[in-house]
Protein backbone atom coordinates (compact mmCIF):
# COMPACT_ATOMS: atom_id res chain seq x y z
CA UNK A 1 0.00 0.00 0.00
CA UNK A 2 1.74 3.67 -0.87
CA UNK A 3 1.55 6.17 1.41
CA UNK A 4 -1.53 8.03 -0.18
CA UNK A 5 -3.62 5.11 0.09
CA UNK A 6 -2.63 4.67 3.90
CA UNK A 7 -3.64 7.94 4.53
CA UNK A 8 -7.06 7.71 2.28
CA UNK A 9 -7.32 4.26 4.40
CA UNK A 10 -6.72 5.93 7.87
CA UNK A 11 -8.96 8.57 6.95
CA UNK A 12 -12.03 6.45 6.76
CA UNK A 13 -11.26 4.73 9.23
CA UNK A 14 -11.22 7.25 11.86
CA UNK A 15 -14.36 9.33 10.31
CA UNK A 16 -16.30 5.71 10.23
CA UNK A 17 -15.23 5.22 14.46
CA UNK A 18 -16.62 9.06 14.61
CA UNK A 19 -20.05 8.34 12.83
CA UNK A 20 -20.64 5.55 15.44
CA UNK A 21 -19.25 7.18 18.35
CA UNK A 22 -21.89 10.26 17.61
CA UNK A 23 -24.51 7.76 16.92
CA UNK A 24 -24.12 6.49 20.06
CA UNK A 25 -23.95 9.17 22.06
CA UNK A 26 -26.98 10.07 20.04
CA UNK A 27 -29.03 6.97 21.51
CA UNK A 28 -27.75 6.76 25.31
CA UNK A 29 -30.01 8.50 27.45
CA UNK A 30 -29.20 11.50 29.62
CA UNK A 31 -28.32 10.60 33.21
CA UNK A 32 -31.55 10.57 35.43
CA UNK A 33 -31.00 14.03 37.79
CA UNK A 34 -31.59 13.07 41.87
CA UNK A 35 -32.96 15.36 43.72
CA UNK A 36 -34.37 16.35 47.42
CA UNK A 37 -38.13 16.65 48.15
CA UNK A 38 -37.90 18.94 50.78
CA UNK A 39 -40.58 17.13 53.03
CA UNK A 40 -38.08 13.92 53.05
CA UNK A 41 -35.86 15.99 56.37
CA UNK A 42 -39.29 17.59 57.13
CA UNK A 43 -38.20 17.20 60.98
CA UNK A 44 -35.57 19.90 60.43
CA UNK A 45 -38.11 22.31 60.50
CA UNK A 46 -36.04 24.27 58.05
CA UNK A 47 -36.90 27.11 55.85
CA UNK A 48 -36.02 27.51 52.29
CA UNK A 49 -32.80 28.96 52.34
CA UNK A 50 -31.94 25.84 54.67
CA UNK A 51 -32.95 23.30 52.28
CA UNK A 52 -31.20 24.53 49.91
CA UNK A 53 -27.77 24.74 51.55
CA UNK A 54 -28.70 20.88 52.62
CA UNK A 55 -29.36 19.99 49.26
CA UNK A 56 -26.04 21.45 47.66
CA UNK A 57 -24.25 19.66 50.60
CA UNK A 58 -25.30 16.19 49.35
CA UNK A 59 -24.60 17.39 45.69
CA UNK A 60 -27.93 16.19 44.53
CA UNK A 61 -29.03 18.35 40.94
CA UNK A 62 -32.19 19.22 42.46
CA UNK A 63 -34.28 20.81 45.09
CA UNK A 64 -38.06 20.19 44.97
CA UNK A 65 -39.78 22.72 47.34
CA UNK A 66 -43.15 20.36 47.11
CA UNK A 67 -45.10 22.87 49.68
CA UNK A 68 -45.41 26.70 50.47
CA UNK A 69 -45.00 26.75 53.89
CA UNK A 70 -40.87 26.66 53.37
CA UNK A 71 -41.14 30.06 52.02
CA UNK A 72 -40.82 32.95 54.67
CA UNK A 73 -41.92 35.28 51.90
CA UNK A 74 -43.93 35.78 48.63
CA UNK A 75 -41.74 39.13 47.87
CA UNK A 76 -40.12 39.24 44.36
CA UNK A 77 -36.73 40.16 46.70
CA UNK A 78 -37.43 37.24 48.35
CA UNK A 79 -37.56 34.70 45.78
CA UNK A 80 -35.41 36.47 43.60
CA UNK A 81 -32.08 35.41 46.41
CA UNK A 82 -33.80 32.13 46.47
CA UNK A 83 -32.96 31.35 42.88
CA UNK A 84 -29.54 33.42 43.38
CA UNK A 85 -28.54 30.85 46.18
CA UNK A 86 -29.74 27.90 44.30
CA UNK A 87 -27.81 28.98 41.10
CA UNK A 88 -24.78 29.78 43.08
CA UNK A 89 -25.16 25.88 44.47
CA UNK A 90 -25.57 24.17 41.07
CA UNK A 91 -29.45 23.20 42.30
CA UNK A 92 -32.24 23.60 39.96
CA UNK A 93 -35.57 24.17 42.02
CA UNK A 94 -38.78 22.30 41.82
CA UNK A 95 -42.02 24.18 43.26
CA UNK A 96 -45.30 22.49 44.63
CA UNK A 97 -47.71 23.08 47.07
CA UNK A 98 -50.63 20.89 49.18
CA UNK A 99 -54.34 20.45 48.33
CA UNK A 100 -56.60 22.78 45.30
CA UNK A 101 -58.99 20.84 45.25
CA UNK A 102 -62.08 22.66 47.41
CA UNK A 103 -64.75 19.69 47.63
CA UNK A 104 -61.51 17.81 49.37
CA UNK A 105 -61.26 16.95 53.03
CA UNK A 106 -57.54 17.83 52.43
CA UNK A 107 -57.87 21.22 51.12
CA UNK A 108 -57.24 24.54 53.48
CA UNK A 109 -58.08 27.75 53.21
CA UNK A 110 -54.63 28.75 54.20
CA UNK A 111 -53.54 30.59 51.16
CA UNK A 112 -57.44 31.52 50.01
CA UNK A 113 -59.66 30.20 47.21
CA UNK A 114 -58.45 26.81 45.75
CA UNK A 115 -57.82 28.75 42.60
CA UNK A 116 -55.72 31.70 44.78
CA UNK A 117 -54.07 29.12 45.90
CA UNK A 118 -52.78 27.43 42.75
CA UNK A 119 -52.00 30.61 41.14
CA UNK A 120 -49.68 31.94 44.10
CA UNK A 121 -48.20 27.96 43.59
CA UNK A 122 -47.32 28.99 39.82
CA UNK A 123 -46.37 32.68 40.16
CA UNK A 124 -43.55 31.06 42.81
CA UNK A 125 -42.84 28.44 40.30
CA UNK A 126 -42.05 31.46 37.83
CA UNK A 127 -40.07 33.22 39.94
CA UNK A 128 -37.85 30.08 41.05
CA UNK A 129 -37.73 28.43 37.61
CA UNK A 130 -39.25 25.99 38.32
CA UNK A 131 -40.76 24.17 35.15
CA UNK A 132 -43.85 22.76 37.18
CA UNK A 133 -45.87 23.79 39.60
CA UNK A 134 -46.85 20.82 41.46
CA UNK A 135 -50.16 20.55 43.38
CA UNK A 136 -52.64 17.44 44.32
CA UNK A 137 -56.24 16.23 44.89
CA UNK A 138 -56.22 14.97 48.60
CA UNK A 139 -55.86 11.38 50.28
CA UNK A 140 -57.64 8.05 50.59
CA UNK A 141 -60.56 8.84 52.49
CA UNK A 142 -61.69 10.98 49.32
CA UNK A 143 -62.68 7.61 47.57
CA UNK A 144 -65.38 7.77 49.96
CA UNK A 145 -68.77 8.59 49.64
CA UNK A 146 -71.41 9.39 47.14
CA UNK A 147 -69.38 10.08 43.59
CA UNK A 148 -66.47 8.84 44.94
CA UNK A 149 -63.19 10.08 43.80
CA UNK A 150 -64.77 10.70 40.63
CA UNK A 151 -66.74 13.86 41.94
CA UNK A 152 -63.31 15.49 43.28
CA UNK A 153 -61.72 15.28 39.93
CA UNK A 154 -64.82 16.76 38.49
CA UNK A 155 -64.01 19.88 41.51
CA UNK A 156 -60.31 20.10 40.61
CA UNK A 157 -60.99 20.16 36.87
CA UNK A 158 -62.47 23.41 37.34
CA UNK A 159 -59.73 25.04 39.34
CA UNK A 160 -57.13 23.53 36.62
CA UNK A 161 -59.21 25.30 34.02
CA UNK A 162 -59.54 28.14 35.83
CA UNK A 163 -55.86 28.81 35.99
CA UNK A 164 -55.15 27.50 32.73
CA UNK A 165 -54.33 30.87 31.07
CA UNK A 166 -52.12 31.97 33.89
CA UNK A 167 -49.80 29.11 33.98
CA UNK A 168 -49.76 28.81 29.96
CA UNK A 169 -48.65 32.18 29.73
CA UNK A 170 -46.39 31.83 32.33
CA UNK A 171 -44.53 29.28 30.50
CA UNK A 172 -45.65 26.49 34.09
CA UNK A 173 -47.23 22.99 33.87
CA UNK A 174 -49.23 21.73 36.55
CA UNK A 175 -48.12 18.70 38.47
CA UNK A 176 -50.53 16.44 39.34
CA UNK A 177 -49.24 13.99 42.29
CA UNK A 178 -51.22 10.57 43.20
CA UNK A 179 -51.24 11.79 46.61
CA UNK A 180 -51.53 9.85 49.96
CA UNK A 181 -53.97 7.18 48.26
CA UNK A 182 -56.68 9.48 46.56
CA UNK A 183 -56.33 8.50 42.58
CA UNK A 184 -55.05 4.73 41.29
CA UNK A 185 -52.92 5.33 38.02
CA UNK A 186 -55.86 5.41 35.38
CA UNK A 187 -57.55 8.09 37.19
CA UNK A 188 -54.78 10.43 37.08
CA UNK A 189 -54.32 9.80 33.38
CA UNK A 190 -57.60 10.12 32.56
CA UNK A 191 -57.57 13.53 34.93
CA UNK A 192 -54.65 15.21 32.87
CA UNK A 193 -55.89 14.14 29.48
CA UNK A 194 -59.02 15.83 30.26
CA UNK A 195 -57.53 18.99 31.39
CA UNK A 196 -54.98 19.10 28.57
CA UNK A 197 -51.81 16.74 28.43
CA UNK A 198 -50.12 20.04 26.90
CA UNK A 199 -49.65 21.40 30.08
CA UNK A 200 -51.12 18.97 33.12
CA UNK A 201 -48.44 16.50 34.06
CA UNK A 202 -48.05 13.57 36.56
CA UNK A 203 -46.17 14.12 39.67
CA UNK A 204 -45.75 10.49 40.14
CA UNK A 205 -45.06 9.12 43.68
CA UNK A 206 -44.44 5.03 43.48
CA UNK A 207 -44.92 4.83 47.46
CA UNK A 208 -48.25 6.29 47.46
CA UNK A 209 -48.97 3.99 44.29
CA UNK A 210 -49.07 1.24 46.83
CA UNK A 211 -51.62 2.39 48.94
CA UNK A 212 -54.13 2.22 45.85
CA UNK A 213 -52.48 -1.39 45.57
CA UNK A 214 -50.66 -0.66 42.46
CA UNK A 215 -47.41 -2.81 41.86
CA UNK A 216 -44.92 0.86 41.02
CA UNK A 217 -43.45 -0.28 38.07
CA UNK A 218 -46.82 -0.92 36.39
CA UNK A 219 -48.13 2.16 37.68
CA UNK A 220 -44.90 4.03 36.11
CA UNK A 221 -45.74 2.37 32.92
CA UNK A 222 -49.29 4.01 32.70
CA UNK A 223 -48.39 7.63 33.83
CA UNK A 224 -44.51 7.47 32.68
CA UNK A 225 -45.84 9.64 29.46
CA UNK A 226 -47.16 12.28 31.70
CA UNK A 227 -44.84 12.39 34.35
CA UNK A 228 -43.07 16.17 34.77
CA UNK A 229 -42.05 15.83 38.26
CA UNK A 230 -41.48 13.03 41.41
CA UNK A 231 -41.44 12.27 44.60
CA UNK A 232 -40.26 9.11 45.14
CA UNK A 233 -39.40 6.23 47.43
CA UNK A 234 -39.19 2.68 48.06
CA UNK A 235 -42.26 0.17 49.59
CA UNK A 236 -41.60 -3.36 51.71
CA UNK A 237 -45.37 -5.21 51.11
CA UNK A 238 -45.96 -8.05 53.10
CA UNK A 239 -49.28 -9.96 54.21
CA UNK A 240 -50.31 -10.34 57.78
CA UNK A 241 -52.02 -12.86 59.80
CA UNK A 242 -55.67 -10.73 59.11
CA UNK A 243 -54.49 -11.76 55.53
CA UNK A 244 -54.48 -7.71 54.83
CA UNK A 245 -51.88 -6.36 52.90
CA UNK A 246 -49.53 -4.13 54.95
CA UNK A 247 -47.52 -1.43 53.36
CA UNK A 248 -44.44 0.46 54.97
CA UNK A 249 -42.42 2.87 53.09
CA UNK A 250 -38.67 2.65 53.46
CA UNK A 251 -35.24 4.26 51.85
CA UNK A 252 -34.63 3.25 48.61
CA UNK A 253 -33.01 -0.09 47.59
CA UNK A 254 -34.41 -1.38 51.03
CA UNK A 255 -37.95 -2.09 50.35
CA UNK A 256 -39.80 -4.59 47.41
CA UNK A 257 -39.56 -2.50 44.82
CA UNK A 258 -37.39 -3.44 42.19
CA UNK A 259 -35.29 0.17 41.64
CA UNK A 260 -32.74 -0.59 40.13
CA UNK A 261 -35.30 -1.30 37.01
CA UNK A 262 -37.29 1.37 38.41
CA UNK A 263 -34.40 4.12 37.45
CA UNK A 264 -33.81 2.54 34.30
CA UNK A 265 -37.68 2.33 32.70
CA UNK A 266 -37.95 6.16 34.47
CA UNK A 267 -34.98 7.23 32.81
CA UNK A 268 -36.53 5.92 29.50
CA UNK A 269 -40.11 7.21 29.66
CA UNK A 270 -39.39 10.43 31.43
CA UNK A 271 -36.56 12.20 30.06
CA UNK A 272 -35.42 15.45 31.79
CA UNK A 273 -37.42 14.51 35.00
CA UNK A 274 -35.69 14.27 37.94
CA UNK A 275 -36.00 11.76 40.68
CA UNK A 276 -36.83 13.50 43.47
CA UNK A 277 -36.31 11.28 46.90
CA UNK A 278 -39.57 11.75 49.37
CA UNK A 279 -38.35 9.38 52.23
CA UNK A 280 -41.49 9.10 54.55
CA UNK A 281 -40.67 5.92 56.86
CA UNK A 282 -41.28 4.04 59.98
CA UNK A 283 -45.32 3.21 59.65
CA UNK A 284 -47.07 0.48 57.93
CA UNK A 285 -50.58 0.74 56.42
CA UNK A 286 -52.77 -2.53 56.61
CA UNK A 287 -55.47 -2.83 53.62
CA UNK A 288 -57.57 -5.04 54.04
CA UNK A 289 -58.09 -6.39 50.11
CA UNK A 290 -60.19 -9.18 50.64
CA UNK A 291 -62.85 -7.19 52.29
CA UNK A 292 -65.38 -6.73 49.81
CA UNK A 293 -67.40 -3.84 51.91
CA UNK A 294 -63.45 -2.13 51.62
CA UNK A 295 -63.03 -2.97 48.11
CA UNK A 296 -66.72 -1.50 47.05
CA UNK A 297 -66.45 1.63 49.71
CA UNK A 298 -63.06 2.71 48.03
CA UNK A 299 -64.31 2.04 44.56
CA UNK A 300 -61.71 -0.48 43.95
CA UNK A 301 -64.51 -3.09 42.44
CA UNK A 302 -63.32 -1.48 38.98
CA UNK A 303 -59.98 -2.29 39.34
CA UNK A 304 -58.58 -4.47 36.68
CA UNK A 305 -58.00 -8.23 38.11
CA UNK A 306 -54.18 -8.36 36.76
CA UNK A 307 -53.26 -4.89 38.29
CA UNK A 308 -54.25 -6.63 42.30
CA UNK A 309 -52.56 -9.41 41.24
CA UNK A 310 -48.92 -7.96 40.29
CA UNK A 311 -49.41 -5.80 44.02
CA UNK A 312 -50.06 -9.28 45.92
CA UNK A 313 -47.49 -10.75 43.91
CA UNK A 314 -45.08 -7.89 45.23
CA UNK A 315 -47.04 -8.96 49.04
CA UNK A 316 -46.09 -12.57 48.74
CA UNK A 317 -42.49 -11.70 47.95
CA UNK A 318 -41.58 -9.33 51.27
CA UNK A 319 -41.27 -9.53 54.92
CA UNK A 320 -42.79 -7.56 57.33
CA UNK A 321 -40.33 -5.02 58.80
CA UNK A 322 -40.12 -3.45 62.63
CA UNK A 323 -41.57 0.22 62.78
CA UNK A 324 -39.72 3.43 64.29
CA UNK A 325 -41.23 6.28 66.14
CA UNK A 326 -37.90 8.84 66.90
CA UNK A 327 -37.55 9.48 70.69
CA UNK A 328 -36.92 12.92 70.53
CA UNK A 329 -36.40 15.85 67.51
CA UNK A 330 -33.10 15.56 67.26
CA UNK A 331 -33.45 11.31 66.65
CA UNK A 332 -36.01 12.27 64.24
CA UNK A 333 -33.84 14.50 62.47
CA UNK A 334 -31.00 12.12 62.40
CA UNK A 335 -32.99 9.24 61.06
CA UNK A 336 -34.94 11.27 58.31
CA UNK A 337 -31.54 12.39 56.89
CA UNK A 338 -30.05 8.83 57.16
CA UNK A 339 -33.15 7.09 54.86
CA UNK A 340 -32.33 10.41 52.19
CA UNK A 341 -28.80 9.99 52.64
CA UNK A 342 -28.95 6.29 51.59
CA UNK A 343 -31.91 6.60 49.18
CA UNK A 344 -29.00 8.92 47.29
CA UNK A 345 -26.37 6.30 47.64
CA UNK A 346 -28.63 3.81 45.64
CA UNK A 347 -29.69 5.92 42.98
CA UNK A 348 -26.11 6.65 42.68
CA UNK A 349 -25.69 3.49 42.41
CA UNK A 350 -27.94 2.15 39.63
CA UNK A 351 -26.34 5.25 37.49
CA UNK A 352 -28.23 8.11 38.24
CA UNK A 353 -27.31 11.50 39.67
CA UNK A 354 -25.47 14.26 37.56
CA UNK A 355 -23.51 15.81 39.74
CA UNK A 356 -22.64 12.24 41.14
Amino acid sequence: MNRRRFLQSTSAALAASAATSTTFAQAAPAKVRIGLDHFAVRATGWKAPQFIEYAGSQKVDTLFLSELLPFESFEDAYLKGLKEQADKAGIALYVGTSSVCPTSARFKSTFGTAEEHLSLCIRVAKALGSPVARCYLGGNDDRKGDGGIQRHIESLLKVFAACKSQATDAGIKISIENHAGDMQSHELKALIEASGKDWVGANIDPGNATWVMEDPLRHLEVLGPYVNCSSVRDSMIWLNEKEEAVVQWTAIGEGIVDFKAYTKRFTELCPGVPLNIETISGFAKPIPYQKSEFIKELGYDKMPADDLAAFLALAKKGKPIPPFKAPDKEADIKYQKGEFERSVAALRSYGAGVRS
